[in-house]
This record gives structure tokens, C-alpha cells and sequence, in this order.
């Protein structure tokens, strides 16, 4: 049986709990994941590429067939690089599924080699994003729900 390498792209800018999660079903479903971390020069991330890897590692230490590596190509050679075959995207809502449906077609004109798996998180998760993450500790609220502690703290670390 060929092994199957799946990447889960994003800025984790920071990395959540809904992440943890996704990651978490796709190392049950796949040989190994490769988180790509984007360094997403353009969204100006609060933190920089390499602060967003040593998190990401961190955090998801636990699993063996998961590793965690930054890129600033186009997402299909950095795919190909990593010899994966799958991109993982999750849903967390309807209103993600156009813009993924869009980010699919094109992965699949670009790579037709490359399936594209859409994973949902658990409920308790649906909602969180990273973008409100940052909005919320930013304004002093209380984000221990929605990260891993580690993460919590690098935030509040940042945002001071």
C-alpha cells in the first residue's frame, strides 16, 4: 500500500483549538500530515513564520506522523515538494464552502494529481477563527477556550 502524505495548509496565525482538532481527525485518516505553514506576508501576521512553526510544533507534539513546515511558494509546489497527494481545507461553516469550492478548482487545474478533503471540527469549534482569536485577546477577553495554553500565553505576550 503507497503511503499517504496529506497537507493542511494555512497562516495559523495563531494556531486554535479548531486546528487541533482538524488535525487531529486527519492523522487518523492519513499515513502523515504535514502542516504548511504559509508565511502569509500579505495578511501582515501578528506573528512572524518562524514563531507560528515553533507554536504549531508545540502543540502538536503528540502525534507522530505529524510534522509542521513553513513555505512561501505556490500551495500545489510546496504539495509536491512534500510528496502529498491530499490538501486538507477545513469547513467551518457554509459560508467557508464557496471560497474553498474556488481554492479546490484551481488546486485541481493546477495539480489534477491532488485531492482536495474537506474536514468539519468538532462543534464546540465551528465557530473559532483566528482572526477573532486576535480580535478578542487584543481587547483583553479571555481566549483559554479557543487555544492551547501555550498559545494563550504567546498572545497575551504579543498583544502587551
Amino acid at each position: 500500500m503507497p503511503i499517504v502524505i496529506a497537507v493542511y495548509p494555512g497562516t495559523f496565525d495563531p494556531i486554535t483549538n479548531g486546528h487541533v482538532d482538524l488535525v487531529h481527525r486527519a492523522a487518523r485518516l492519513f499515513d502523515e500530515v504535514v502542516i504548511g505553514i504559509a508565511a502569509s506576508e500579505k495578511k501582515h501576521p501578528l506573528f512572524s513564520l518562524e514563531e507560528r512553526i515553533s507554536l504549531a510544533q508545540d502543540v502538536l507534539s503528540e502525534w507522530d506522523n505529524v510534522r509542521v513546515e513553513g513555505f512561501d511558494t505556490l500551495l500545489i509546489d510546496f504539495v509536491h515538494q512534500q510528496k502529498a497527494s491530499v490538501i486538507i481545507r477545513g469547513l467551518r461553516a457554509v459560508s467557508d464552502f464557496e471560497y474553498e469550492f474556488q481554492l479546490a478548482s484551481m488546486n485541481r487545474h493546477l495539480a489534477p494529481d491532488v485531492e482536495s478533503v474537506f474536514l468539519t471540527p468538532a462543534e464546540q469549534h465551528a465557530f473559532i477563527s483566528s482572526s477573532l482569536v486576535k480580535e478578542v485577546s487584543s481587547l483583553g477577553g479571555d481566549t483559554s477556550g479557543f487555544v492551547p495554553d501555550l498559545v494563550e500565553q504567546a498572545l497575551k505576550n504579543k498583544i502587551q
